[in-house]
């Protein structure tokens, strides 16, 4: 035992400006889970974004711990973070899934995500159970070379080391699979993007698209660092860089929050009714009798039909579509009027008069409406799709 403190006490502490910026990358992370946990619904995708960031900071602690040598005190908890790394990249796609295809993630619809970390979990039962001595070498290996190890209890098995020798190509095999998810999602949901209007500070497609960016910016960091450290000895880089996004992450949130809106401090909206509505009400009674064709609708009518403020209505919206509500009618009589001009029984109409038939007032705004959802004119339409 006299040996093993010698030993502890030669692993020095170091502070400078690398272990800084993980320090306040590792403590913005955390403030940030906590305050999404304290804010947002039990099953929406913000909620997962607070679980990623929460396994971030845990992961980066240990990484903290080991490079300013601080691991000295906690050497029990050595390497204990490795399964969170494999559950980092799962649950950045578990929330652009949630996000964008607005439906809940759960372990009996997602169990095969876990797989890999409850694999590896299992695979290093015998190193978590393993002695302190283990664990000291385990870190002297990686962080400290120049000070010699002590000798390993006898008896000791080694059995787990033949998966933990290969750890860094399963956080870049799964990196590269999540990265795949990720952009498959984006494929499918990339007329979004197409469709946000100017008032929208930053959509939910674009802001899993620069979600995506920094997971390919990760990957690339990742990689270098590999190549050319051995072990862990580059890991702080890769602090860094998560604590750059996590201050990214804080930029984007405090942008869009509504402190920073002239609504915040203006009276109307301080006054606005308690009463709130759900975006599927909305939806409802739009299509009640067709209500979202007709040339008298407006964001006043529909506010008067929910018996709500008209600006609530806007609000929510926006906040489900990233349309405004003239965008958001439009884009839904659009789509009925494509349906009709290739349908045969409308021939006889013209495109003027089926403008009118979906609500639009006016042949101009009809045109316009149309090149502006579908990105030509409805004569070009026709002609392409009845050629």
């Amino acid at each position: 035992m006299e040996h093993l403190i010698q030993i502890i006490d030669q692993i020095p502490i170091r502070h400078n400006i690398a272990s800084h910026l993980m320090f306040l990358g590792i403590v913005q992370a955390y403030f940030l889970s906590i305050l999404i946990f304290i804010c947002s619904k039990r099953r929406s995708a913000i909620r997962i974004f607070g679980w990623s960031l929460l396994i971030q900071a845990i992961v980066c602690s240990d990484t903290y711990l080991c490079y300013t040598g601080l691991m000295k005190y906690t050497l029990h908890w050595n390497d204990s973070t490795e399964v969170l790394v494999l559950l980092i990249f799962p649950s950045i796609y578990f929330f652009a899934y949630a996000l964008l295809e607005r439906k809940p993630v759960s372990l009996t619809s997602h169990w095969i995500h876990f797989l890999l970390p409850a694999f590896y979990l299992f695979t290093q039962i015998g190193y978590f159970i393993s002695p302190v001595e283990i664990k000291l070498n385990a870190y002297l290996d990686a962080y400290h070379k120049s000070i010699p190890m002590i000798e390993a209890p006898e008896g000791t098995n080694y059995g787990y080391q033949w998966i933990k020798d290969e750890f860094r190509w399963l956080i870049l095999l799964s990196s590269v699979i999540y990265l795949s998810l990720i952009g498959r999602l984006l494929f499918k949901k990339r007329q979004l993007h197409k469709r946000t209007t100017r008032n929208v500070k930053l959509g939910k497609y674009a802001f899993a698209r620069n979600t995506l960016v920094s997971f390919i910016l990760l990957i690339t960091v990742l990689f270098i660092i590999y190549i050319r450290y051995e072990d862990d000895a580059g890991d702080h880089y890769i602090v860094i860089f998560m604590t750059v996004m996590t201050f990214a992450s804080a930029a984007f949130i405090l942008s869009e929050s509504r402190f920073f809106e002239h609504s915040w401090v203006a009276d109307k909206y301080e006054t606005l009714s308690a009463k709130s509505i759900s975006f599927q009400e909305i939806e409802v009674s739009l299509h009640n009798d067709d209500m979202y064709l007709s040339t008298n609708l407006s964001l006043k009518s529909l506010a008067d039909l929910l018996k709500v403020n008209a600006n609530i209505v806007s609000k929510v919206i926006n906040s489900e579509t990233g349309l405004n509500f003239n965008d958001y009618i439009n884009q839904k009589r659009i789509q009925v009027a494509k349906e009709k001009l290739l349908d045969d029984q409308f021939t006889h109409l013209t495109i003027e008069a089926i403008g009118q038939l979906v609500g639009f007032n006016s042949k101009s705004t009809f045109y316009t409406a149309f090149k502006k959802h579908v990105e030509i004119s409805p004569t070009q339409f026709v002609k392409q799709n009845k050629a």
